[in-house]
C-alpha cells in the first residue's frame, strides 16, 4: 500500500526528473559505448555494489577497502574517463544554438524535418571517382558540436560544394590535398585540416591515419566522416567511432542524409 501512496505523490516534477535523468544516461552510455570505458564503468559499478554489500553485511575491514576507494573514486573517475568527459563538454559547450534552432531540436530523436542542405549527392559522386582512382580523401561533416577548434588548424574556406570541387581538393597534386576538409551546410569551410587520431582501437592493418582520424574525430565530437582510402579505393563511413557498414553508394547516400537530419 506504501508503494501506491508513494505513486500518487508523483508530480510533474517528479516525471520531468526521470525524463531528465534517463536522457543523461542516455547519453551517457553514447559516450562510452564501444570504448574502453564502458567495461570501467561497469567494473566501477561492481565495486560500488560489493561496497554496499559488505557494509549491508557489516563486514567492517572490506566496508573500509571499498568505502576508501569510492572516497577518492571522483578523481579516479575524472582521470579514467577524461576523454570521455573531454567528449560531453565538447558537446554540450560547443553545440550551435543560433545555427540549428531550438534546443529541443539538439536531441536527434526529437527532430521532426530536415534542416541540413548538404549536396551529399555531389559529395558520393565525387568519392566514387576518387575511388576509381585511388585518390585518398578524408571528408568530415559538422553536425551540432562546432568544429571551428578544428579549422584552425587547417585553411579555412567558404566554398560551396560540388563534385569538381571536392576532386579538385583531394587531386593528388593540389596543395590543399593533404589532411581533411570540413563541411558544413554545403560548404567547404576549411581545408588541410589536422584531425585528433585514434590510437587506441585495433582497426585492420590495412587501414591508415586517415581512417585513424576518422574514428577520432567521430569519436571525439558528434561529427560524421567519409574516408576514400588511397591503397584501396574503398569508401568507409565512421560514426560515433565506429565504421558504419552499407550495401552500396545508395544506401550510404540515404545513412548520411538520415545522419545530417
Amino acid at each position: 500500500m506504501d508503494i501506491f501512496k508513494d505513486i500518487l505523490k508523483f508530480t510533474v516534477v517528479d516525471i520531468i526528473d526521470v525524463i531528465l535523468v534517463a536522457l543523461l544516461l542516455y547519453y551517457l552510455y553514447r559516450l562510452v559505448k564501444g570504448t574502453v570505458a564502458i567495461n570501467i564503468f561497469i567494473g566501477i559499478i561492481i565495486i560500488y555494489g560489493a561496497w554496499r554489500l559488505t557494509d549491508f553485511l557489516n563486514m567492517e575491514l572490506l566496508t573500509s577497502i571499498f568505502g576508501g576507494f569510492m572516497k577518492v573514486g571522483i578523481i579516479a573517475l575524472i582521470v579514467v574517463f577524461q576523454p570521455e568527459i573531454r567528449k560531453f563538454l565538447l558537446m554540450v559547450g560547443s553545440t550551435n544554438f543560433g545555427r540549428r534552432g531550438k534546443l529541443l531540436k539538439q536531441f536527434n530523436f526529437l527532430k521532426t524535418e530536415d534542416t541540413n542542405d548538404t549536396d551529399v549527392d555531389a559529395i558520393i559522386s565525387a568519392c566514387n571517382k576518387m575511388s576509381m582512382s585511388k585518390t585518398g580523401a578524408l571528408i568530415v561533416f559538422e553536425r551540432n558540436n562546432n568544429l571551428d577548434f578544428l579549422s584552425e588548424s587547417g585553411d579555412e574556406m567558404n566554398i560551396k560544394v560540388t563534385q569538381p570541387i571536392i576532386e579538385s581538393i583531394f587531386f593528388k597534386n593540389s596543395p590543399l590535398h593533404d589532411g581533411a576538409i570540413i563541411v558544413n551546410h554545403n560548404t567547404v569551410k576549411a581545408t588541410r585540416v589536422i584531425l585528433p587520431v585514434n590510437n587506441e582501437k585495433n582497426i585492420p592493418k590495412r587501414f591508415g591515419l586517415r581512417h585513424r582520424a576518422a574514428i577520432g574525430v567521430s569519436e571525439k565530437t558528434d561529427a560524421l566522416a567519409l574516408v576514400v582510402s588511397e591503397e584501396t579505393g574503398h569508401i568507409s563511413y565512421f560514426k560515433d567511432g565506429d565504421f558504419v557498414v552499407y550495401e552500396d553508394t545508395n544506401e550510404l547516400n540515404a545513412l548520411i542524409r538520415k545522419d545530417l537530419a
